[in-house]
Order: structure tokens, then C-alpha cells, then sequence
């Protein structure tokens, strides 16, 4: 049988219990909670089935996802994927930018996330994300604390990472 097609009105309409944490029209105001608004359809859709299945782990997501089913998941990655990005930030430290280019190039991050960093399919968004949001993520990798889709290839990129070239990243990333 072949899949429904996602219904981005009902996604819209599940995503009320998204907009506590991740913000009206999916713009974040909460620290250390990403922004949903225009991450790729399927990205949404895979990080909802990691936490729903304990890949990835959140205690905040935990009771959120159990409530979805595979239509809910479905209606809100295509949801979240039609809205527009949150806006660009006025740069306040233009030379910690031009470290994190460099070392965005160095990882060849534009390999997976695109040169516009807009991410696709099931890759993120990291094009003006919240920075504390991306710090937060690139620790975790680093660490091994997140789990989930690109696991491997970010553990491998992030591992080797000092703390200046990720504060570098995250400061680059959310201001593109």
C-alpha cells in the first residue's frame, strides 16, 4: 500500500504541542532547543522516530512523541519543512565567523549539509540555528551523548573538534 501523502494543515495543527519549546512558527526562544522552521521534511521525520523509539534520547521529547503516530510524523516533517527559516542575525563577531568558515571547510560540512548549509533529506538545517542550540549538539556529538542518523559521520567530524573551532562553528552557522 503506498504512503499517505503528508497533510501539512494537520501537521500545522499537531504542532501545537511543539510551539512551548520550539517556538511559534517553529522560531525557537528557548535556550539549548532548536528551530524546526524549515529543517528538511525527512530530518524532522527521522529525529521524531529516534526519540520516539529511545535512539535519541530526551526526557522534554519522551511523552511528546508517544503521542504520534507514523501520519503525525509525516504531517509535521512537511509541516516544519514548508515554514521560512528563522531570520538572519546581524554578525557581532565577524573574525570568530571567518574561523568557523574555515573550519566548516576543513570538515567539509558543506559535503552533507549543502554549501548554503540549508541542509537535505535527512540532513539538518544549520544555517541560522540558534547558536547555543549548535554548541550544545557539536558537545554532544563530541562526547557520544547524541545518537541518531548521521551518528556516525558527526561523532567521527565532531570527535576531533578543539572547543575554540566549535564555538567557531556554532557562531558561523548561526549567522548564515
Amino acid at each position: 500500500m503506498p504512503s499517505a501523502a503528508a497533510d501539512i494543515p494537520a501537521g500545522k495543527e499537531k504542532a501545537e504541542l511543539c510551539i512551548g519549546c520550539h517556538g511559534e512558527n517553529g522560531i525557537s526562544q528557548m535556550e539549548n532547543t532548536p528551530s524546526l522552521a524549515a529543517q528538511p521534511d525527512q530530518f524532522i521525520q527521522w529525529q521524531l522516530i529516534f526519540f520516539r523509539a529511545g535512539t535519541r534520547k530526551s526526557e522534554e521529547m519522551k511523552p511528546i512523541v508517544e503521542q504520534l503516530d507514523n501520519n503525525d510524523i509525516r504531517n509535521l516533517g512537511a509541516y516544519f519543512a514548508s515554514l521560512q527559516p528563522p531570520e538572519k542575525k546581524a554578525d557581532d563577531n565577524p573574525d570568530l565567523s571567518a574561523k568557523g568558515k574555515q573550519a566548516a571547510a576543513g570538515r567539509r560540512c558543506a559535503s552533507c549539509h549543502l554549501d548554503s548549509y540549508a541542509g537535505t533529506k535527512a540532513v539538518s538545517r544549520l544555517a541560522g540555528q540558534r547558536e547555543d542550540y549548535l554548541l550544545k549538539a557539536l558537545r554532544d556529538y563530541k562526547s557520544g551523548a547524541r545518537a541518531g542518523g548521521g551518528m556516525a559521520a558527526m561523532a567521527e567530524v565532531a570527535y576531533s573538534l578543539s572547543e575554540e573551532e566549535i564555538e567557531a562553528l556554532a557562531h558561523y552557522l548561526a549567522h548564515l
